[in-house]
């Protein structure tokens, strides 16, 4: 079952968006890098799908170049979208972004018809950032832990170009599995709605087969692609001395390692997912969820005729 997490200010945030989109002229769509169909919101493209957006694939520092050019190309490819993988923190890399909303938006500049921008995306993707470095001020609060920011608010970028920052925004059921797991690996979902040890060894099940090597050489390993992902775990726990008492693995000290360094980069350049994968992953999501909803229905008909 997939991870959940929707605390009540998104529920708000969600209003809030659905006002806002009907005076936008472009949607700047902040994704992780490391995971950018997983921390693509299902329910903003619902809601700002018709107008122009912008995809930003923020944290590419951190991500695997070959992977970030793939999701480029396949994000480039959707009408009305554009794409641009960058480091948020990197003043000189995001002053682009302006001119980019212009191509999309080419009837809107000037005080008769300012630019009127909308930036989102999840939690801890780097939005606040993005903003700072855009505006060259400490306008945004940032920090390292989902729902920092939890109010809109209005920057003047310049006095023909307004931009509308937004709280990280999740959507209300999850039915990609592999996305609440990559999700919360990357810091976009609470702490008190996951298992850590959970997360890190589905984290671990992926790195196993797509990047042992970086395993092998973090944690001084040999021939992990054929340990079991909770062989590779305790592995970790007994390198770095998280140990209980009579030898045993404190699997928690050692889970809280991988995905701390996993966030950080320290493990190296990676991304947890490719467009082939994460199109299978939705299909069966989606074939999940119809078949849930589908049984559910079922037990609604059943109920109404025995009433």
């Amino acid at each position: 079952m997939a991870i959940q997490w929707f605390p009540g200010h998104m529920n708000l945030t969600r209003k809030a968006i659905a006002e806002r989109i009907k005076d936008i002229d472009v949607v700047i769509e902040v994704l992780d890098a490391r995971l950018p169909g997983s921390s693509a919101n299902p329910l903003l493209a619902e809601m700002t799908g018709h107008k122009p957006t912008l995809k930003i694939l923020n944290k590419q520092d951190m991500a695997d170049a070959p992977r970030t050019a793939q999701w480029l190309a396949h994000y480039n490819a959707i009408e009305g979208t554009r794409a641009i993988a960058l480091q948020a923190s990197n003043a000189a890399a995001v002053q682009p972004l302006a001119a980019a909303c212009h191509v999309l938006a080419p009837g809107r500049g000037g005080m008769a018809k300012p630019m009127r921008v909308l930036i989102c995306g999840v939690p801890n993707v780097g939005k606040s950032t993005l903003i700072n470095a855009l505006s060259n001020k400490r306008q945004a609060k940032t920090g390292d832990e989902a729902g920092i920011t939890k109010l809109e608010q209005r920057i003047t970028l310049a006095d023909d170009f307004y931009l509308w920052d937004t709280p990280g925004l999740l959507w209300p059921r999850i039915i990609v599995a592999k996305s609440g797991y990559n999700l919360a690996a990357s810091g976009a979902i609470g702490r008190n709605a996951y298992d850590e040890e959970l997360v890190a060894l589905e984290l671990l099940d992926y790195l196993r087969r797509d990047y042992p090597q970086l395993l092998e050489a973090r944690y001084k390993l040999a021939g992990v692609a054929a340990m079991k992902d909770e062989e590779v775990l305790e592995a970790v726990g007994r390198q770095r001395g998280a140990l209980l008492g009579k030898g045993r693995i404190n699997t928690q000290k050692a889970a809280e390692i991988v995905i701390t360094e996993f966030r950080s980069a320290t493990l190296g350049r990676i991304t947890l997912e490719t467009p082939e994968e994460f199109a299978q992953w939705l299909a069966a999501g989606q074939q999940l969820d119809a078949e849930r909803l589908a049984k559910k229905e079922a037990r609604s008909g059943k109920g109404r005729k025995a009433s």
